[in-house]
Parts: structure tokens; C-alpha cells; sequence
């Protein structure tokens, strides 16, 4: 018999999101200096008021390839102009008619100088490794899911829906 090990955090932390009316909600993240966070769904659903959940995962994509290219440039002493990174995300509809995230292209202009590039090199090289969203996004990520309130989870099963924390 096999024991798999539940690795020990290193961080863990809680946000908690709350609708405002219709599809759009407001997140509050767990530091108090951190602003509060609109989030919407586009019409025909939402009011197309802010941006939604898959831009936002797009975003964290940009933001965190960017900071980990940004990170080793600087531990290497490599000199980046300001760096600008594009995000391109393809939504299409799966075989069931849901939507879902097919693919996400992220182009990352660091600026780096001729003189600088031979030094960048090992940090193109390993950067995407260091980078949480995108390596556990690539990997799946184990999402379990409860509804307050409703316990129905052997009514799921029987009905064809998978179970949470499942593979879709």
C-alpha cells in the first residue's frame, strides 16, 4: 500500500468573495492594504463592468511569468528595460457546450539590451519554473468545492456529475 504525503504549505491565505447584485462581486483579499476588487461576468450575464474570473487568471499568468523573468534578471545582474508582457487567452466552448480556458499565450518583452543578452540567457532558460500560477496551472490544480448548506454529494455521483476535487 502507498502513502502519498500532503506537502506542508508554505503560505496559505483566504480572500473572500461577496456579489454586489447581479453577476458582479467584490473580493476582499486578506491584507488589509490591499484595495478591494471588483469582478464581473460580460453581458448577456454581467454588466461588463470589470473584468471576469478568466481575465483575471490571464492577468495572474502575465503578472507572475513577468515577476519570475524580472526576479532572475536581477539575482544574474541583468540590465531590463521595463518589461511588457501581453497575454492572449482563447475560450471556447468544450464538447459538453461549457466554456473553459483552451490555451493562453503569454509574450513577454523584457527590453533587454544586446550588451545584457548573453547574460539573460540562463534566466530564459529557468524563469518559467519559478513562476506559482503558471507551473500549477499547467499542472492542474486540485480545486475542492463545497455548498453551504446543501449536502448532496452522493446525489452528484449518481446523477453523472463528478465528484469535487475531481478530474473534468
Amino acid at each position: 500500500m502507498s502513502t502519498s504525503t500532503t506537502p506542508t504549505p508554505f503560505d496559505e491565505f483566504t480572500i473572500t468573495v461577496e456579489q454586489s447584485e447581479d453577476y458582479e462581486f467584490k473580493v476582499r483579499f486578506d491584507k488589509p492594504q490591499f484595495d478591494e476588487y471588483r469582478l464581473d461576468e460580460p453581458a448577456p450575464l454581467g454588466h461588463d463592468s470589470a473584468p471576469n474570473a478568466s481575465r483575471v487568471l490571464s492577468a495572474a499568468i502575465g503578472n507572475c511569468l513577468s515577476a519570475s523573468l524580472l526576479f532572475c534578471a536581477r539575482k544574474a545582474k541583468v540590465q531590463l528595460g521595463p518589461i511588457r508582457t501581453v497575454v492572449r487567452t482563447q475560450v471556447v466552448r468544450n464538447d459538453r457546450g461549457r466554456l473553459r480556458i483552451a490555451k493562453v499565450e503569454v509574450r513577454i518583452d523584457p527590453r533587454i539590451p544586446d550588451a545584457e543578452k548573453h547574460k539573460a540567457l540562463r534566466c530564459v532558460d529557468l524563469f518559467e519554473d519559478y513562476c506559482v500560477v503558471t507551473q500549477s496551472v499547467r499542472q492542474g490544480i486540485d480545486v475542492q468545492v463545497s455548498v453551504e448548506g446543501m449536502d448532496h454529494g452522493d446525489e452528484r455521483q449518481e446523477s453523472g456529475h463528478q465528484p469535487a476535487g475531481s478530474n473534468l
